[in-house]
């Protein structure tokens, strides 16, 4: 029992590399799972970073460990607007137009969007057990507020990559990336991926240089 415990307590100490593995090993199983569309992982970005804004917004402060970066006028508030602007971006955009005369995609889209698929739900719970689970156990987390948080600058970039990608690329060589391969979502997560590996290492290499 206690090698187990050992082994969970080192893991604790370096959540910031498991966080992004994790959410990486997530995203990655979406696409594999053979129902995912672009809609669908550009939806599961977005959720998962409404489940950190509210998870910190109630947790940080119990949290000693919390590396907190709220700026003066920055409020919870400030997040969500500038969230539910990109909610009914994705809806209309990566939901609708982006999938037109497309009836099962939409369909797809629609499941995940009225919490109708099980594997897009469980991932969300699994996030967001994580973070509550992180905050009790009082680890060192990048807590921040606001319309440009680190998070959310590269949730918009990769918004805007993602329908750049989807409409240059994806549309203009259908014979590649084609409704039966994965190529299309591989290639749109891309951007995402690289952006929030960059970004962990960086609140990690800032969280050891406070501690």
């Amino acid at each position: 029992m206690k090698p187990l415990l050992s082994i969970l307590e080192r893991t604790l100490q370096h959540n910031r590399k498991w966080d992004f593995i994790i959410f990486t090993l997530l995203t990655l199983l979406s696409v594999v799972n053979g129902q995912s569309t672009v809609f669908y992982i550009i939806y599961f970005f977005w959720f998962s970073e409404l489940i950190r804004i509210i998870v910190d917004r109630f947790c940080y402060k119990q949290n000693e460990n919390s590396i907190v970066n709220i700026k003066k006028g920055e409020t919870i508030f400030s997040s969500l607007f500038i969230m539910v602007v990109y909610f009914i971006f994705i809806i209309v955009f990566f939901g609708f137009i982006a999938n037109w005369k497309n009836n099962e995609l939409t369909l797809i889209n629609m499941e995940v969007l009225f919490f109708k698929n099980w594997f897009f739900n469980s991932n969300l719970l699994f996030v967001l057990v994580e973070r509550i689970y992180l905050h009790k156990t009082e680890q060192p987390l990048a807590v921040g507020f606001g319309m440009f948080t680190p998070n959310i600058l590269i949730l918009h970039i990769s918004i805007i990559m993602g329908a750049a990608l989807l409409f240059f690329v994806v549309k203009n060589f259908p014979k590649t990336f084609t409704p039966d391969n994965l190529w299309g979502s591989v290639i749109i997560i891309f951007p995402f991926l690289i952006l929030s590996a960059i970004l962990s290492f960086y609140n990690t290499s800032k969280i050891n240089i406070q501690q």
